[in-house]
């Protein structure tokens, strides 16, 4: 059935008006009734957040999500228009998408008198039914609500009290939809209070016109708790009027992380090198993220967003393309070096205390690697220190009995994966114990994850490390330790 161009069709076709609240509660139980996804391309929230945020919508609530930066936030409210019709139709020309059949505001309704069932209609797809504002302490309550128009009373010669003068804020334009304010505390609280009636009474008020316009619209908001409480507030009415509260979270596992990075990381591109990023790599990426959120040198208040971790991931594959061009090698393997070149993906990401700030943010990236290198490795490996330690022969004795003889060992972040194959296969031991514990299928990953082993024993405190441009040196620790009591 073609959409009814005027208000008699309309009627012909027995179209019922639905509030926005009540749209989305039917349209929510019929996709849990059919057992359809709700809420795609959210990870991590089935057994928390969504089932909270279906309960507020199911009670017609507005709603709050709380939470720490990169927590999908705003990917969530944005999700909500899934839960919407595919079209509504409204009144032609209306700023506020009045419904042809209760329209709200006055010139609607004497136009509705005016032409009857030959009143134009229009429908407006469910993604326009979507509106969001970023609350910043500029925001107006014109912005927001609507205000009078002085150039609009003059140029058609109308007086303050008419109604043609108002202009609607973005609230009003968004009747009968979803209208989210990111980050509520940033919202000055006299600009807050412009919220209430809407919350409460479900109409607005502009200036002094003596009206209460109805709004059919779906309040939500989001915040961060850092914010809560040292940037902004939410003044306390605003906060009861808000009728449910809801606290997000970082993913919780390593495979909720993975899931999450590689939907959004950007490495499906058009590329002339093959790039293949292991599974273990893969792993320590998340790994960072847990490591940084359990940091002592990270400010925990301000969390570390899931957003470190795909930009980390796109810098690692960017990485190992860049050294495939410059190789000219067709494909290439990421390595536990291209985690270190792609540090800058960690270091606009995190916010540290006082203790973190003196021993720089670059630093602190480097031991955030580290500390997932050995996590990761210990997952496959057994234990390298405690091996170490013990007298006899062991998986690693051999690799460190090679450096014990004052062998040193220099690799380059930017050789190809055969010449670091070539340099690792020096080192007495290294591929037997690689290959004994990690599945490789082809030179280029074996080269990877010998590379890995040597980083990961030099994390386990086996063997030394230095730094050099472009590069890093591996040597014996005790030859290390006597070197810097010389010096």
């Amino acid at each position: 059935m073609s959409n009814a161009k005027t208000l008699g069709q309309l009627k012909q076709q027995g179209y019922e008006a639905r509030s926005v609240k009540t749209e989305i509660r039917e349209n929510l139980l019929r996709k849990l009734n059919n057992k359809e996804p709700v809420f795609p391309g959210i990870v991590g929230y089935d057994k928390t957040v969504i089932p909270q945020v279906q309960n507020a919508l199911l009670s017609r609530h507005d709603f709050i999500l709380l939470g720490l930066r990169g927590q999908a936030k705003t990917r969530l409210l944005r999700t909500l228009t899934t839960l919407l019709d595919s079209e509504v139709p409204a009144v032609a020309d209306c700023q506020i998408n009045d419904d042809p059949l209760n329209p709200v505001c006055e010139q609607c309704r004497v136009r509705v008198e005016a032409e009857g069932d030959d009143l134009p209609v229009t429908w407006i797809p469910r993604e326009a039914r979507y509106q969001e504002k970023l609350a910043t302490p500029d925001v107006t309550i014109a912005d927001l609500i609507g205000d009078i128009d002085p150039i609009k009373a003059a140029t058609k010669k109308l007086a303050f009290t008419d109604p043609e003068v108002i202009h609607y804020g973005i609230i009003p334009r968004t009747n009968r939809g979803i209208f989210a304010i990111n980050e509520l505390p940033d919202l000055q609280a006299r600009i807050q209070v412009g919220l209430l009636n809407i919350l409460e009474e479900g109409d607005i008020q502009i200036r002094g016109f003596p009206i209460r316009m109805p709004m059919d619209v779906l309040l939500v908001f989001s915040a961060n708790p850092e914010d809560y409480t040292n940037r902004g507030n939410i003044i306390t009415p605003l906060r009861d009027r808000i009728s449910s509260q809801i606290l997000t979270h970082y993913p919780r596992t390593i495979e909720e992380g993975r899931t999450i990075t590689e939907q959004e990381a950007w490495t499906e591109r058009p590329t002339d090198v093959d790039v293949r990023v292991p599974e273990y790599i893969k792993d320590i990426v998340e790994r960072l993220a847990f490591e940084a959120r359990e940091s002592e040198f990270v400010d925990q208040n301000s969390g570390v967003s899931a957003r470190m971790t795909i930009s980390l991931m796109e810098n690692v594959f960017s990485n190992a393309e860049r050294r495939g061009v410059l190789t000219g090698k067709k494909s290439t393997v990421a390595r536990v070096s291209d985690l270190v070149s792609a540090a800058s993906a960690i270091t606009g990401k995190i916010e540290l205390v006082y203790e973190g700030e003196r021993e720089g943010v670059r630093s602190v990236a480097e031991a955030l690697v580290g500390k997932a290198v050995k996590s990761i490795f210990d997952e496959h490996f057994p234990d390298a220190y405690k091996l170490g330690e013990s007298e006899g022969t062991n998986d690693y004795s051999a690799i460190l009995n090679h450096f014990k003889k004052g062998e040193t060992l220099d690799l380059s972040d930017e050789i190809s994966d055969d010449d670091l194959l070539k340099n690792l296969r020096a080192v007495s031991g290294l591929e037997e114990v690689t290959t004994k514990y990690l599945d490789v299928n082809a030179e280029g990953e074996l080269a990877a994850a010998m590379e890995f082993v040597l980083e990961a024993l030099h994390q386990s405190s086996l063997l030394a490390k230095d730094e050099i441009l472009g590069g890093r040196a591996y040597r014996d620790m005790f030859e290390d330790m006597v070197r810097n009591l010389r010096d």
